[in-house]
Parts: C-alpha cells; sequence; structure tokens
C-alpha cells in the first residue's frame, strides 16, 4: 500500500542495473517506490574498471542514499561501500554474488567475449541466455521475453563486452564490514547467481533480511516485480516509525 509522503522526506535511492540493462530493468520500481523514494538508475555502460563504473556512479549520486544493486550491480554497489561507505545508508543486493569469478566463469565470459565480436552477430540475449536468465515457467511470456530482448539488443556488443570485462572482486569482507540496514534478494531458481550464493551473502551480514522469491530465475525485478516492489518497500521502510 502506497502513502502520501511528503517529496521531501522520500528517501534517495540508488539502482544499479545487471549485464546490459538499463531503467528498463527497475522500471516496475520507480513506479511502486516514487511515494516513499526519489528514485535514480545509475549508467554502467561506459567505463571499463569496476572502479570507474562506481566512481562515475558515485559522481552523479546524492550524498546519500539507499543502495540497491542487481547482478552486475551489485558487484558495483560493493565497490562504491569501498569508496564511498559513509555515503550509503541502506544496502540491497538482488541476484548478485560476492565472489570473484571462478576460472570456469572467467573462461565462459571469455566465449561470450569471442562469439560477440564479429560484425553483426549480436541481437540481444537469444534462446540460450534467456533460458538461464530467466525461470523456464516464464519461457513462453512473450511480453517478457521481447522486453528482456529488446534492452539487451538496444545496449549492444559494445556495452556487453566493456561489462563482462569488468573484473568481480571478493567482496566478502566488504560485506562483513557493512554494519547498516541491508536486503538479500533472490529468485529460487536463479541459475545465474544461485541461491546458495545469497546465503552466504546473508550470512556474511547478519543484521540482513533474506527473501527468496519463488518461481522465479535470474531477472527478478522484472520476472516478479509486485514481490520485489514488497522487499525493497519493507527495507526502505525499517526503522522509519519504529
Amino acid at each position: 500500500m502506497q502513502t502520501n509522503q511528503d517529496p521531501a522526506a522520500r528517501t534517495p535511492l540508488l539502482l544499479l542495473p545487471g549485464l546490459l540493462n538499463d531503467a528498463t530493468l527497475w522500471q516496475a520500481q520507480l513506479d511502486a517506490l516514487a511515494d516513499i523514494a526519489d528514485c535514480q538508475v545509475g549508467d554502467l555502460t561506459q567505463k571499463t574498471t569496476m572502479r570507474a563504473v562506481a566512481e562515475d556512479v558515485l559522481e552523479k549520486a546524492p550524498a546519500q542514499f539507499a543502495l540497491a544493486g542487481f547482478s552486475l550491480g551489485g558487484y558495483v554497489a560493493q565497490e562504491i561501500l569501498r569508496i564511498a561507505p559513509q555515503r550509503v545508508l541502506k544496502l540491497a543486493l538482488l541476484d548478485t554474488s560476492f565472489k570473484p569469478d571462478s576460472p570456469e566463469r572467467a573462461a565462459q565470459r571469455l566465449a561470450q567475449q569471442n562469439s560477440v565480436r564479429l560484425p553483426g552477430t549480436f541481437h540481444g540475449f537469444g534462446d540460450k541466455l534467456m533460458r538461464s536468465y530467466i525461470d523456464a515457467s516464464r519461457l513462453d511470456d512473450h511480453v517478457l521475453v521481447d522486453t528482456v530482448r529488446s534492452m539487451t539488443a538496444r545496449l549492444g556488443a559494445e556495452v556487453f563486452l566493456r561489462q563482462s570485462q569488468l573484473q568481480r572482486a571478493d567482496g566478502s569482507q566488504v560485506l562483513r564490514d557493512w554494519q547498516g540496514p541491508a536486503l538479500i534478494l533472490c529468485g529460487r531458481n536463479d541459475a545465474i547467481t544461485p541461491l546458495p550464493v545469497s546465503e552466504q551473502m546473508a550470512a556474511l551480514m547478519p543484521q540482513s533480511s533474506l527473501v527468496v522469491i519463488e518461481d522465479c530465475g535470474h531477472l527478478a525485478p522484472l520476472e516478479k516485480p509486485e514481490q520485489v516492489n514488497a522487499a525493497l518497500r519493507a527495507w526502505l521502510l525499517q526503522g522509519i516509525g519504529d
């Protein structure tokens, strides 16, 4: 249920999308949380190192903000905590990880990079990637599939190459050091960043809440927007009026 909150009292909320995502990923949250949050979506598409991406986001962000990172955005959120933890009011990590790439995952990324380097070969997420990113029960949802394909094709091969080469660092100490309010959210059937990884992140932050969304793959903000909206609303309102 939404409330008529004074705009001046709304929490600045910085939303960080994932690989080949833009504000389209967060559209349902931008609409549903506008009454309690002054939302801004960070641009993770322009820089070539994780530090540079985080610094670019911080340069455009409010002085202090609640921070929600999805997938790649979760790694950027952890980098922001390395740079300027004092600017972060609350932390939410959605369908993401704190682990560096394994050799197998690094090899997979390299193979994906090589596969899109030839001109005209990249058209967004194809069927194979789509099966990894959304729950099997949604593969026939043409609206969802078309939304994802259009977003990833629009951002294109150059963004994919830049983002896939960003070094994912070990974030375990960053999460241990974070003492503020925290939300961990994961789709039950996330094949990209599986639920046990979210459970490990929650264990590193005993003060955090872990929300598991049923019948949901990796793209929770698009697959299950109402459940994600509810979890983010509860997190944003945590501590208000207690």
